[in-house]
Formats: C-alpha cells, structure tokens, sequence
C-alpha cells in the first residue's frame, strides 16, 4: 500500500552503504579518425571480482534468506529446546539436522527467487494472451493442464511420498499403496482437483459468481464420499490423508500461477476490477482434492485386492533389502540424496515444457526477456532439488524425531527409556500445549499471512484490522494442531473434528458478507506453507507411530477448518459492532438534527 515518507528519510535509505561512480569511468575514452570524426567502439565487458560480487548480492540475498529464516529458525529452536529442556532427550544426528535445514532455507530462497523470474512470467503472459487467442473452452482446458502441473511442482508435495514410508501396509493398506506403490497416481488426481478449482476460479473470476455457493455445492461431493469411506472399514484410515491433501496444493507455486491465468482471463473479459479479484481460488483448491482423492480410493478399492497391496509391499521390502545387502555400485538416482534431486528437476521440468508449449505452439507468442525467465527457471530447478534433500535430512527428520518422543510425556515409549515422564493428565496437558503453541509461533511466521492482514485490513476500510486477521488465524491453526495430536492420543476419528468444525463454518458462512467468506475460506490455505506442511506431517506421523495409532494424518486437516471458523467468527462480531456504531451515529445525528429543529423553532 503506498504511504507518504519524508525526503529525508528516502535520501538516507538510499544512501545507506552506497558509492558514487563517475559514468566516465564506465565508459571507454573515445577515439578519432584523421578527420577529427569520432570512431565506433564496443566498450569492454565490466570485469567484477569476488568482493565485487559479494557486495552487489549480499543487501539482496541477506533480505530473501531472512525471510525463510524467520519462519525456520524459530520453529527448529523451538522443537529443539523442548526436546532437551522438557523431555530430557539429546537431538540425534544434529549436524545432518542443521545442514538440511539450511539446505531448507537455502532452497526455498532460490526456488521462490526462481518462481518470480522464471515461472510467475510465464503465468502472466500466457494469461494475458490466451483469452485473446483461444475461445473460452480452449482456456479453461488450458486452466486445468496448468492446475495438474503445479501440483507436481508443489514443494509439500514431496512430503506425501516422505509420509507414505512409514505406514504399515497390514494395518492400512489402501493409505499404503496411495502414497508408496500408486502414489504418482494420488498425486495426480489432486492435480485434477486443483485443476478443477482453477476451471472454476476462472469463470467466476470472468463471471463475479458468489463464493458462498460454490462452497456449499463442492462440499457435498467431498461429504458424501467421506461417508462411503467411513463405513467401509478398508477405506476408513485414508480419511486423513483426503483431507490433508487440501492443504498440501495451496503452496507457493499453485496459488500465484493459477490466479495469474484467472485475473488474466478476467481481465481480458472485462471483469477485472472487482475488490475481490483473487479471492476464492485457495478455497476451491483445497476442496476439490479431497473429493479426487476419495474418489481414487473408493477405485482402488473396487479394482484392487488388499492380497495384491500386501504382495507388492512385501516385494519392494524385499528389493530394498537386497539392495542394503548389495556390496556393488548402485544407481545414484535410486538413493538418497540422488533420489531428491531426480524428484526436484521431474516436479518443475515437465510444467516448464507445458508452459512453452502453451506459449510457443498454441499461442505463437515470443518469450521476452528469454535470458532472464531461463535463469529463473534454473534457479526453481535448483531450489527444488535443494529444497528437497532439505526436507528429508532436515524437516522431516526433525518433525518425525520430535513427534515420536512427545509420547514420552505420558506413556512408555522404547525411544526413552525413562517414560512416562509424567502422569497421564499432566502429560497429555504438556503435549496438548506443545502442539498449541508449535502451530501459533507457526503460523505467526508466515510472510502470506502478513499480506493477507493487510488486503483484509484494506478490503474493509480498517474495520478488520490486520493484526485481528493474523492472531485470529495463529490461534485458530493452534486449536486445530493440537486437536489433531489429541485425536492421535486417544485415537478417535478425525471426522469428530471435521464435522462440527465444517457445520460451524457452514452456518458463519451463511451469516457472513461475500467479504469476510473469502477472507475466511482463503486464510487456511496461506498458513499451509512449504515449511509447516512437511514439518507437521512429519510430526504427526512419528507421533501416532509412537502411540500405535494406525495413522498419523488429520492434524493438517483440523488445522484448516479452525481458522476458518475463528476469521469467520471474528467476522460476524465486527459486522455485528460496525452495525451497531452505525446506528448509534445515525441516531445521535437524528437526535441532533431534531435539538436543532427545536432550538430553531425556539428562537423564532
């Protein structure tokens, strides 16, 4: 948002750390003929040495690796000391911890860094240009190829296959081979749903359609296949990853992307001046995968045998065990941390080739720009693979050893010999508080969320301040990680959460303007990150490993629905009070319309 600044203040930002180069010294003495006419030159390429390098990119880079640190750091620290002042336990192989953090940190800054040079460009132009080329069906199918490429680009999306090691095929088999065997398979058709979302994002970006239905028509879908599920006790234990599977896709590379076509498409349609331009693609993106993913496993179970599920896992044991006894050379790329690299290029290669065949074959435009748009694009290759040896040496390791020893607290668990630290109510209270203030500090962290308050702050005139939008989110996503853990901890069905969680917000919704339903819907998709979804994936999963559950996913899930209901709560009550002080000023300005009448009547 602009704002006024003094001329003082500008002259010492932008002299801070600054030299004055004379432009003569840039440039090459000229040189004269015998006539006195002044000969072409090419002037010389500037040489720079390692110092100067250092000085043009350490102000830029120190900026952007600060803001991935402030939402690493803190949360490491935090999960750090509480494993050493509270639960006694030394953090194991800390070194490979720290380096994969950093390589974490490192990643993101180069990947996002990518994003805005390379990817983001691409998005822009092929969204300004394709309404123009393509009828509105060529479009939309356009829209949805994109919606299934970015999800494959997703930084979370790794999380899943990291997540899907650690599940028992006997006691879940269809989770099992929906995130280790078919997992390709789940991953795609969360990128039908997220292209879906886009699909529909656009024609309501194109045609102003209310948010508020759209809400209401994708949730019965996603309702009813949850029920199926439910009472088929094969499909019982997937509920969790279905619905966590809607705050893996809204990262950093699905959102602006999808909303760059969307505006893009609207605004060539004349629809792009709306105050709610953006808005509603987040939400539909975390629904729509829900229904896919239901619905492969509603699929999976009609055509695939459990006996099948169980031959296939017993045989890649096998095979990964052959190959840990195996004394010869081993393909790179089938372990770790070749296996992350290969991930990182197959996530952002096959959406970079999509994006150039869009814009070269199907619309016939130019790249401009080329040189810089195919650096961010190798940046974002770069920063992917970075990123992803990051997630399973640092974040990973990290969520899983901190959630498999908070059980400690309150039960025997073989990681600490000296379990249960405490009794069982003072123990699950420590851990309830834990995950309460681990999803808090989280969220709180989130440079989106900062953004979000501001947009908020504006879309209401001020009336919903920006630091009521991210305190209300911080606290909505605590309440929702730590009824995740202690639905781990008893082991009850997440749907006792999702329920009247979803009934809650169905009902604020209806109560609520067109305003606060998008702001509310949307803010659980900016807490989602790509350093809070594998962290707490991880930590769930290592948590129910230790206290036996069958499962460790819901915690994403109930960390979704509780901020809506809390922004849409906090909704109501302000629309509640701003009527309220609009009609208390309306009648005080009756009241002193009607004292001047009388005074005038008085008088004469």
């Amino acid at each position: 948002m602009p704002r006024s600044i003094r001329y003082g203040d500008y002259v010492q930002a932008i002299t801070v750390d600054s030299d004055q180069v004379s432009y003569s010294k840039l440039m090459t003495r000229p040189l004269f003929d015998q006539n006195g006419n002044e000969v072409p030159q090419k002037p010389e390429k500037l040489r720079l040495g390692g110092m100067d390098v250092y000085k043009l990119l350490q102000p830029y880079l120190s900026v952007r690796f600060m803001e991935q640190a402030r939402a690493v750091v803190p949360l490491a620290a935090y999960l750090a000391l509480f494993q050493l002042l509270v639960l006694n336990q030394s953090v194991k192989d800390s070194a490979t911890l720290g380096l994969g953090l950093l390589a974490v940190m490192v990643g993101l800054m180069i990947f996002l860094e990518g994003l805005k040079l390379g990817l983001m460009p691409f998005g822009e132009i092929i969204g300004n240009k394709l309404p123009l080329k393509l009828p509105l069906v060529g479009v939309l199918f356009i829209a949805f190829l994109l919606g299934i490429g970015v999800t494959f680009a997703e930084p979370a999306i790794g999380a899943l296959q990291v997540a899907g090691q650690i599940v028992d095929p006997k006691n879940a088999p269809y989770l099992y081979t929906l995130l280790n065997d078919r997992v390709d398979a789940t991953v795609l058709v969360v990128g039908v749903g997220v292209g879906i979302a886009a699909v529909i994002g656009t024609m309501r970006f194109l045609y102003n359609w209310s948010l508020k239905p759209l809400i209401y028509i994708s949730m019965v879908p996603a309702v009813l296949l949850t029920a199926y599920c439910w009472f088929n006790p094969d499909l019982r234990t997937m509920i969790g990853l279905a619905w966590d599977c809607g705050a893996v896709t809204t990262g950093p590379v699905t959102v602006p992307l999808v909303l760059a076509l969307g505006i893009g498409v609207a605004t060539a349609g004349g629809a792009g001046d709306s105050k709610l331009q953006g808005f509603g693609i987040v939400t539909l993106a975390s629904i729509f995968p829900i229904v896919a993913v239901c619905g492969l496993a509603i699929y999976f179970q009609m055509t695939v045998p459990v006996e099948t599920i169980l031959a296939e896992a017993a045989a890649k044991q096998a095979s990964v065990a052959a190959a840990a006894a195996a004394t010869g050379p081993v393909d790179w790329w089938t372990v770790s941390p070749g296996m992350e690299i290969v991930g990182g290029i197959r996530a952002i290669v096959p959406l970079v080739i999509f994006l150039m065949i869009v814009l070269f074959l199907v619309l016939r435009e130019k790249l401009p720009n080329a040189f810089i748009i195919f650096y961010g694009i190798f940046l974002s290759v770069l920063g992917m693979c970075v990123f992803s040896v990051g997630l399973a040496y640092g974040l990973a390791k990290l969520g899983d050893g901190a959630g498999s020893l908070v059980p400690g607290l309150f039960t025997a668990i073989e990681a600490m010999p000296n379990a249960p630290l405490y009794s069982a109510g003072v123990g699950i209270f420590i851990a309830a508080l834990f995950s309460w203030i681990l999803g808090f500090g989280a969220t709180l962290a989130e440079p989106a969320l900062n953004a979000l308050g501001l947009t908020v702050q504006n879309l209401t005139n001020g009336s919903f301040k920006k630091s009521m939008l991210m305190y209300s989110v911080s606290f909505g996503v605590a309440v929702g990680i730590m009824l995740g853990v202690i639905k781990l901890i008893f082991d009850f069905s997440l749907l006792y959460i999702l329920i009247p969680g979803y009934i809650i917000g169905i009902i604020l919704t209806a109560m609520s303007t067109e305003e606060f339903v998008n702001v509310g819907w949307d803010s659980a998709g900016v807490t989602t990150g790509p350093v809070t979804v594998p962290l707490v994936l991880a930590m769930g999963l290592g948590f129910g490993k230790a206290v036996g559950a069958v499962e460790g996913f819901g915690i994403l899930a109930s960390a979704s629905i509780c901020p809506i209901v809390a922004v849409l709560a906090l909704g109501v009550y302000v629309q509640w009070k701003t009527k309220r002080e609009n009609a208390r000023a309306l009648a005080e300005a009756k009241e002193d319309e009607a004292a001047a009448a009388a005074m005038a009547r008085a008088s004469s």
